[in-house]
């Protein structure tokens, strides 16, 4: 994982609680061990034996890895009834703490107690765990079609079509949106390509809680910590200030949303220097109706309509907003994608695509030049509902409302 302390933070920020580390490892185990005694915190989570993960593994042998990351290595397994009577037979990914540094501890413990509670489709399913000695080892469902970060920057992969995009961009603001709406709020902090895994229909499921933060309660407005997270998806005021919100979590899913858009890296240093940093350099386009179809990654050409393109231009605008407050709620990226789910690929649409101007009629808040200063529901509110256009050749896919607009 390339932490944002190693490109912008001072020495000084660099150490800020880690005097603190050791002591609160120590207590934290403590207290994990008593809550997993908890039935009803863990019922559905399996406590594995090392040597039953070494068995899955094959002892960890190098042909089982499927990645590796600042965590530690990760490895395919099998899991059924030889390994433990009642298991259910199906594949797994088991996560290998690497040993060294205290931080990875905590991070596993992290991922521990909020996947350990937390259940959604569009969150990867925690498994099991093993906590055995100095080892940690998290075992998860797997994915089979690994990370969107490979899908869309591999040059060995077929490019993923506009549809797949929006579906994958849609399931993801879904998870972002569960997590914001929780009990209590969960703040992701590390939303990125690599962390956004697919199955094998390509359902987008959030991976790798290590840095997810309990959020603001009460009268808090934001959670003070250190920063953290992966440089080119870091909201500005939170890599300024180390106050997170769920708002931090918005501006990084306009960043993974413009990648979807383009095709292009967050940060890519082979570009030439005003194209390096892909906001800097795509962000004053996405308002631009001139200017906004220019920057839509040229291996979609023909999938999408100029409208759809429009529309999800324009969310990415708003999400990567720099003043926090102006950006939506995960909740409104939800209700503003699902809509886009009917545009992709219909053969009445072709003919308004890549070299289609963007026409004008009843855009709403989403029409280019322009940022009007309304309340985020309302700005959203025209995307969604009897209004919203669909013209999808699809016999589900009914014009009364948005719900029935999924790509299957």
């Amino acid at each position: 994982m390339l932490k944002l302390h190693n490109h912008i933070l001072s020495d000084k920020k660099l150490t800020q609680s880690q005097s603190q580390t050791q002591n609160r490892t120590l207590s934290d185990l403590s207290d994990f061990e008593d809550s997993r005694k908890n039935a009803l915190l863990y019922t559905h989570i399996i406590a594995f034996t090392l040597f039953e993960l070494e068995t899955i593994t094959k002892s960890f042998r190098s042909d089982y890895i499927l990645g590796e990351g600042g965590f530690g290595t990760v490895y395919k397994g099998y899991i059924d009834e030889n390994v433990r009577v009642g298991l259910k037979s199906l594949p797994v990914a088991v996560k290998v703490l690497n040993k060294e540094g205290l931080q990875g501890h905590r991070e596993w413990l992290t991922e521990v107690n909020f996947l350990g509670q937390l259940r959604h489709p569009n969150l990867v399913k925690l498994i099991g765990y093993c906590c055995e000695d100095d080892h940690r080892l998290l075992v998860y469902e797997f994915m089979f079609r690994g990370s969107l970060e490979n899908h869309l920057f591999r040059k060995a992969t077929v490019p993923l079509s506009w549809a797949k995009r929006m579906m994958i961009a849609l399931g993801a603001a879904k998870g972002l949106a569960f997590l914001h709406n929780a009990e209590r709020p969960v703040i992701y902090r590390d939303f990125k390509t690599s962390n956004i895994l697919l199955d094998s229909d390509y359902t987008a499921k959030l991976s790798d809680f290590g840095l997810a933060k309990a959020g603001p309660q009460g009268d808090e407005t934001h959670v003070s910590t250190r920063v953290m997270g992966t440089y080119g998806y870091a909201a500005p005021e939170y890599v300024m200030t180390g106050h997170l919100t769920a708002r931090s979590d918005v501006y990084s899913f306009g960043v993974v949303l413009l990648e979807l858009l383009t095709g292009r890296k967050s940060v890519d240093k082979t570009r030439p220097s005003k194209e390096q940093n892909l906001v800097d350099w795509a962000r004053p386009k996405l308002n631009d109706k001139r200017k906004l179809l220019q920057i839509i990654d040229p291996r979609l050409e023909n999938q999408y309509s100029a409208r759809a393109a429009q529309k999800a231009c324009s969310l990415a605008y708003y999400c990567l907003s720099q003043n926090p407050k102006a950006r939506p709620l995960m909740s409104d990226v939800v209700e503003t994608l699902e809509p886009l789910q009917c545009t992709g690929g219909s053969a009445d649409e072709v003919s308004s695509s890549l070299n289609s101007k963007v026409t004008g009629g009843s855009a709403g808040p989403f029409a280019m030049g322009g940022v009007p200063d309304y309340r985020m529901r309302l700005r959203f509110s025209n995307n969604v509902g009897p209004g919203a256009i669909c013209r999808s050749p699809n016999p589900n896919c009914s014009p009364g409302g948005p719900a029935a607009c999924r790509v299957r």
